[in-house]
C-alpha cells in the first residue's frame, strides 16, 4: 500500500513538470482586446509569424474588442493557467484601467503573470489633413472657438487620460467618442467624425505617409526619428504632457515559471529579428524584449502614476 501510494503522489508530482517540458503542444491563442487593424492587432500580427516557427505551434490572434480592453483580460485572467492563452496588455487595461476604475473583474498584479514587454513608443496627436489645423496652437483656437463641437475619438484609457489632460492644460473642451480600436479611431478622424484623436503610432503610420492625417505633436520627450518635423508636446507649448506607452505579452496567474520563461525567451528573440524590428521601426516602435521582472516593475511604476493623474483630473470611468 505504501509503495502504491509512493508511485500516486510521484504521478502527480511528474505530470506538470512532463507538461512544462512538452510546452507547447497545441495551438496557442493570444486576446488583443482591440478591433483588428488598431495598434495592438497590427503589433501581433507582425510578430505572428516568428512567434510560431520558434515555439514549434500555431499561434492564433483572437479579437475580443470593447470596454476598454476589460472583456479581453478578464477572459484571460480566468483561462486556464498553462500558457495557451495569452493577453496582448498593453498600458490601457494593464495600468490606467485600474487607475480609472473603482472596480474591475480582473486585477493587473494578482492575475496575471508578467511575460516580457514587446515594445514602447510616444502617442502622436493628429487630425484630419482637410482640417484647417496646421499645429497644437491651431488646434487649441479651433477648439475654444468651437467648444460644441470639438470632440475625440479615444479606444482604450491611455489616450482618454493622454487628451484629458491636454484639455487640462490648455484649458478646451473636447467630447469622447468611444471606438472600439485605434485604427477605427484613425479612420473617424479622416472621415470627419471627430476633431483629433492622440493615438499610438502604428495605425497612424499610413494614413500620415498618404497625407490624409496630419500629426501636431508626440507625447514623448524628443521627437520621433521617423517624423523629425513633428514637435514634442513641450516644444509645441504644452508642457509636462509626456506619455510613454507600450505594450507586452502576460499569461493567467500561476502559469508554470518554466512556461513563462519559454514565452519570455521567445518574445525577447523575436522583437530583434531584423524583419519585425525594421517593420516596428518603420511604424514609430521601439523593440524591448523584457524580462518578466522588469515589466512587473513597470507596471507597479505606471499604476502609482496614472492613478495620481487620474485622482488629478477625476477621470472616472464606472
Amino acid at each position: 500500500m505504501t509503495r502504491w501510494l509512493a508511485a500516486i503522489a510521484w504521478i502527480a508530482l511528474a505530470a506538470p513538470a512532463a507538461a512544462q517540458d512538452s510546452y507547447p503542444s497545441k495551438p496557442i491563442r493570444i486576446i488583443v482586446g482591440y478591433s483588428a487593424g488598431g495598434g495592438n492587432d497590427i503589433i501581433v500580427r507582425v510578430m505572428q509569424p516568428e512567434l510560431a516557427k520558434g515555439l514549434g505551434q500555431p499561434v492564433v490572434v483572437e479579437n475580443r474588442p470593447g470596454a476598454q480592453s476589460i472583456v479581453a483580460a478578464e477572459v484571460v485572467a480566468k483561462a486556464p493557467a498553462d500558457g495557451y492563452t495569452l493577453l496582448m496588455g498593453p498600458s490601457g487595461p494593464m495600468t490606467i484601467n485600474p487607475a480609472t476604475y473603482s472596480k474591475l473583474p480582473y486585477h493587473p498584479q494578482r492575475d496575471f503573470a508578467p511575460i516580457s514587454m514587446i515594445c514602447s513608443f510616444p502617442l502622436i496627436v493628429v487630425v484630419s489633413s482637410s482640417l484647417p489645423v496646421k499645429n497644437i496652437q491651431d488646434l487649441v483656437a479651433y477648439a475654444k472657438a468651437n467648444p460644441g463641437k470639438s470632440n475625440y475619438a479615444s479606444s482604450a484609457g491611455v489616450f482618454q487620460v493622454a487628451t484629458e489632460l491636454f484639455k487640462q492644460k490648455t484649458g478646451t473642451s473636447f467630447e469622447m467618442i468611444p471606438y472600439k480600436g485605434s485604427g477605427e479611431s484613425i479612420q473617424a478622424v479622416i472621415a470627419g467624425q471627430v476633431t483629433m484623436t492622440i493615438v499610438d503610432p502604428a495605425p497612424a503610420a499610413g494614413p500620415l505617409k498618404a497625407g490624409t492625417i496630419r500629426a501636431l505633436a508626440v507625447t514623448s520627450a524628443n521627437r520621433h526619428p521617423n517624423w523629425p518635423d513633428v514637435p514634442t508636446m513641450a516644444e509645441a507649448g504644452v508642457a509636462d504632457m509626456e506619455v510613454p506607452v507600450w505594450t507586452a505579452f502576460f499569461a493567467p496567474a500561476r502559469t508554470p515559471p518554466a512556461i513563462v520563461a519559454r514565452l519570455q525567451k521567445e518574445v525577447a528573440r523575436v522583437v530583434h529579428v531584423p524583419d519585425v524590428k525594421e517593420r516596428f521601426a518603420a511604424m514609430g516602435l521601439v523593440s524591448v524584449g523584457s524580462t518578466e521582472e522588469e515589466l512587473a516593475r513597470v507596471v507597479a511604476r505606471d499604476i502609482e502614476k496614472y492613478t495620481a493623474v487620474a485622482k488629478a483630473a477625476n477621470i472616472k470611468n464606472d
